[in-house]
C-alpha cells in the first residue's frame, strides 16, 4: 500500500516537473544531471532523457550549476546568455543536514530585454502610485468641522444648520460670499459632516490657474499629451476626488469655453484626460464657492445658466463679517487664543473700547482682515489687556473719517431742513411771488427756482 502510494506520489511529481513552462534542470552535488524537463529540451534542441547522467557543462552553456553545488550559495535572478539570448535564471542548492545534494536550476523563457522592459513598466507604476499619494497628501486633507465655524449671530446660526443639512446628501453646493468670509471653511466642514470624510478633500482655485492649464488640472493628461507633460502622465482633481469631495473655488472666474466641458463631467461623471482616449469614471461631491454674482452672470451671458442650475442645487450664502454684530468680537477672541497657543503669558482680553472699535470697522476683507489686524496686534502687544491704542492706526482713521461722514450728512440734512423751511416762509410771506420771495432771502430768482424744485416745493397756498 505504501509503495503503490509512493509510486503515485512520484508520478505526480513527474507531471508537475514535465510541466513547468519553463526549461528546468536538477544535477546532483558534483555537476551531473539527474532531472532535465523537456521545454528546456525543446528549447536546446536536445532529448531531454539523453541528457541524463551528463556533466552540465557539457549540455548548458555558460552555466554555473556546478558552482552552486560547491559553493552552496543560492543564485537568484542572474543573467546566463543561452543561444545569443540573456537568459533570467535560478541556480538554488538542495540541502540536506547541511550538506548539498543537489542544485535546482530554471531557465524562465524571457529575453532579459523583455523583462528590462516588464521592470521599467513596474518602476512607471511605482511612480504614478507615488505621484498620486503626494498629490492626496497635499490635497485630500480637510481640517475644519463644523465645530471650527466661530459665530453665534442668528444668521450664523441659521446658515450652520443648512450646512449641516446639505451634508447629509450627496447633492452639489453653491457657496457664495465676500472674499475673506470662510467659504472653503464652509466646505470642509461639509465634507467632514458627510459619510465621505475619510476620503479625499480636493481643493482647486479656478482663478489662480492659467486658462491654458485648466483642463487640464481638472481632467488629468496622459504622457506626452503636450510639451512638457510629465512622461507618467498625471491624474486631474475630478480623478482625485473619486469617492470623496472636490472643492472648486472662484467658480465664476471658470472660462465660458471650459464650463461645457464642467457640466458634463457634473452630470455623467465621466470624463477623459487631455490627449487620452479612454473614459474614466469618478464618484465625487462637487462643492463650488464664488465672491461673484453668478446670476447676475447668467443675465449678462457670462456664465452657462444650465451649469449655474447644476452647481446652484443646495445655495448657501455666506454674510459679510458687517452684518455679523457681535460675531466680530467673538471671532477675535478666538484668534487671540490661536495667536497666544504656545505662548505663556496667556490669552489677553479685549478692553470694552477696542471692542467698540474692532465692532464699527467696516471690514472689506472680512475674517481675513480681521486675522491680519489680531496677528499685527499679538506681535506688537504686550500686557494683559488690548486696548484701542494696541490696534493697527487704520483701524482709527477709518472711524474718524466714519465719524466725519455722518457729522457732514447730518449737517446737510439740518441746512436742507432751515433752507427749505425759509423758502416755504417767504412764499407765504410775499403771497407766492417769486420775484418778492428772492428779494426777501437774498438770492437770484433763478436760483430759487431751482430750491423749490429740490425739495418739491408747491408754490399754491396751502387751505
Amino acid at each position: 500500500m505504501v509503495q503503490e502510494h509512493n509510486k503515485s506520489e512520484l508520478q505526480t511529481l513527474q507531471l508537475i516537473f514535465e510541466n513547468i513552462h519553463d526549461g528546468v534542470c536538477v544535477t546532483d552535488n558534483k555537476g551531473f544531471i539527474t532531472h532535465f524537463n523537456r521545454p528546456y529540451g525543446r528549447f536546446l534542441g536536445v532529448d531531454p532523457d539523453e541528457q541524463i547522467g551528463r556533466h552540465v557543462t557539457d549540455v548548458v552553456e555558460n552555466t554555473r550549476m556546478h558552482i552552486v553545488a560547491e559553493t552552496g550559495v543560492a543564485e537568484i535572478n542572474d543573467s546566463q546568455s543561452i543561444k545569443g539570448q540573456n537568459m533570467l535564471v535560478q541556480r538554488i542548492p538542495i540541502k540536506e543536514n547541511g550538506q548539498v545534494i543537489a542544485v535546482f536550476g530554471q531557465v524562465i523563457f524571457k529575453n532579459i530585454k523583455d523583462m528590462a522592459s516588464l521592470v521599467k513598466k513596474l518602476s512607471q507604476l511605482e511612480s504614478q502610485v507615488k505621484l498620486y499619494q503626494k498629490e492626496l497628501d497635499t490635497l485630500r486633507s480637510a481640517k475644519y468641522s463644523f465645530e471650527s465655524i466661530i459665530g453665534n449671530s442668528e444668521v450664523m446660526e441659521n446658515l450652520k444648520k443648512e450646512a449641516f443639512k446639505a451634508a447629509a446628501t450627496n447633492l452639489s453646493v453653491l457657496i457664495s460670499g465676500e472674499s475673506g468670509t470662510g467659504k472653503e471653511l464652509f466646505a470642509q466642514s461639509i465634507h467632514n459632516g458627510s459619510y465621505r470624510k475619510c476620503r479625499p478633500f480636493i481643493r482647486l482655485n479656478c482663478a489662480a490657474i492659467p486658462k491654458d492649464l485648466l483642463e487640464s488640472e481638472l481632467f488629468g493628461y496622459e504622457k506626452g499629451a503636450f510639451t512638457g507633460a510629465k512622461t507618467t502622465g498625471k491624474p486631474g482633481k475630478f480623478e482625485l476626488a473619486h469617492t470623496g469631495s472636490l472643492f472648486l473655488d472662484e467658480i465664476g472666474d471658470l472660462p465660458l469655453e471650459m464650463q461645457p466641458k464642467l457640466l458634463r463631467a457634473l452630470e455623467e461623471k465621466e470624463f477623459e484626460r487631455v490627449g487620452g482616449n479612454k473614459m474614466i469614471h469618478s464618484d465625487f461631491r462637487l462643492i463650488a464657492a464664488s465672491n461673484l454674482n453668478l446670476e447676475g452672470m447668467v443675465e449678462r451671458g457670462e456664465f452657462r445658466a444650465d451649469l449655474y442650475y447644476r452647481l446652484n442645487v443646495v445655495p448657501l450664502h455666506i454674510p459679510p463679517l458687517r452684518e455679523r454684530g457681535d460675531d466680530v468680537v467673538l471671532l477675535a477672541e478666538h484668534l487671540l487664543a490661536g495667536a497666544a497657543e504656545g505662548v505663556q503669558f496667556g490669552v489677553p482680553t479685549i478692553s470694552e473700547s477696542a471692542k467698540i472699535l474692532l465692532k464699527s470697522h467696516n471690514w472689506p476683507g472680512n475674517v481675513r482682515e480681521l486675522d491680519n489686524v489680531i496677528e499685527r496686534t499679538s506681535a506688537t502687544f504686550s500686557g494683559d489687556e488690548i486696548t484701542v491704542s494696541d490696534l493697527p492706526l487704520y483701524l482709527h482713521k477709518y472711524q474718524a473719517e466714519t465719524s466725519r461722514v455722518r457729522e457732514q450728512s447730518l449737517l446737510k440734512e439740518v441746512v436742507a431742513k432751515a433752507e427749505k423751511s425759509a423758502i416755504r416762509d417767504a412764499l407765504q410771506v410775499t403771497e407766492y411771488n417769486k420775484a418778492k420771495a428772492a428779494e426777501m432771502l437774498g438770492i437770484h430768482r433763478t436760483l430759487l427756482y431751482k430750491k423749490i424744485r429740490k425739495y418739491n416745493i408747491s408754490l399754491m397756498p396751502e387751505v
